[in-house]
């Protein structure tokens, strides 16, 4: 830490240090020759004239700390090197340094008004000397000499503050829509899990009423199915908030995700519940990217649990083609389709599935089947082998 602290204080120190060593070289190698056109009547250089240059210089070391005091500092050492009447030199340069250091670091109307009193201070000793006579006629021209010194550093330095600003703002709103991002994927996933479980229970929990008197050893498979199901969804919500809860610590702690890999254990699952399902893979089964394989288990887990909550007795297919390039979805039913299902409602759940299909670059399709039952089907590309 005290390296990488002093190394800060090191990099400082030269970005405040080059200006102010420069200004400094321009002072030196060119008061001398400014002079040579106004001395006289002007005073010619001496100790004093030296000295307001070397404090003029040496305030830019903290102009970026104190650039209101820095630019004071400045513009007070011009005045009287004005008022003592020497000749106008690059110590007026200082100026320009001091208020671009200003204009980056304070609001645009602060250091307006700073750039304009600065302005004042210095054009006030030449108007004293002036000959009354031509005051008219040289304030003027005297006004746009510094203030081309000073108003092109203030507009400079505006406008890199501007940028700056406009840089910060954009890493914010990147930021907050990344964590709006990610709460839609805890919303989506919370979703899943819970209404999966939920829908499980429901159907196990049918069954272990309907068979309770008259076969109590089935009803206490049911219960026994109950209780790992609905331990199952809480192991599955601890997990995907601990995933999205806890920053990747690259370990591989993190909850894995699930993927068409566990799709035989959700088929078991849905089987104990009185879903009778049948899996079908075709294709050279590749590694997907862990998205696409979130997005691929999560739709097959929500429109089984569709066809447990809305399609009344039924069985199920899914159907898995692997594809060069793109993995392919097809969960139909025997339930309720044209007649009651073609009232069944496309609700969040089906929402939900075309939004994670569309996540991944994929299409969804759901909607009544032919064979009188409801097929919903995705394809979801993806790109190599993550095997």
């Amino acid at each position: 830490m005290d390296l990488a602290r002093w190394r800060g204080v090191g990099r400082a120190l030269v970005a405040d240090g080059l200006p102010a060593v420069a200004v400094g070289a321009v002072m030196v190698l060119g008061s001398g020759p400014a002079a040579r056109g106004e001395v006289p009547p002007r005073r010619p250089l001496d100790l004093l004239a030296w000295v307001l240059m070397g404090v003029a210089a040496a305030v830019l070391l903290g102009r970026r700390r104190w650039p209101l005091a820095a630019l004071a500092v400045t513009a007070a050492a011009s005045v009287v090197y004005l008022v003592l009447e020497y000749p106008h030199g690059p110590i007026l340069l200082t100026m320009s340094v001091a208020m671009y250091s200003v204009a980056v670091r304070l609001p645009a109307g602060v250091s307006l008004v700073a750039c304009g009193v600065a302005l004042l201070a210095v054009v006030i000793p030449d108007m004293l000397v002036i000959d009354p006579e031509l005051l008219l006629v040289e304030t003027p021209l005297l006004l746009a000499v510094l203030s081309g010194l000073l108003l092109p550093s203030w507009a400079i330095g505006t406008v890199v503050r501007l940028g700056r600003e406009a840089e910060r703002r954009a890493r914010r709103d990147d930021a907050r829509r990344r964590v709006d991002e990610e709460r839609l994927r805890i919303a989506r996933e919370v979703h899943d899990v819970v209404g999966h479980g939920l829908a499980v229970i429901n159907l196990q929990a049918a069954v272990a009423l309907h068979v309770a008197g008259r076969r109590p050893e089935q009803a206490q498979v049911a219960l026994a199915a109950i209780k790992r199901s609905s331990n199952d969804a809480l192991e599955e919500l601890q997990g995907t908030l601990t995933v999205f809860r806890q920053p990747d610590n690259g370990d591989g702690s993190r909850w894995p995700a699930p993927g068409l890999g566990q799709l035989e254990a959700l088929v078991a699952v849905m089987g104990e519940g009185g879903l009778p399902v049948e899996v079908v893979v075709t294709g050279d089964r590749v590694g997907l990217p862990g998205v696409v394989d979130l997005a691929a288990y999560r739709i097959v887990q929500e429109s089984l649990t569709n066809v447990a909550r809305h399609a009344g007795p039924a069985s199920a297919t899914v159907r898995v083609c692997y594809q060069p390039g793109a993995v392919v979805l097809e969960i139909a039913d025997t339930g309720r389709g044209r007649a009651a299902g073609a009232a069944r409602p496309a609700g969040h759940g089906i929402a939900g599935m075309r939004e994670r299909a569309a996540a991944v670059g994929g299409m969804l399709e759901a909607g009544p089947s032919g064979d009188g039952g409801f097929l919903v089907r995705a394809r979801l590309p993806f790109e190599g082998d993550y095997r």
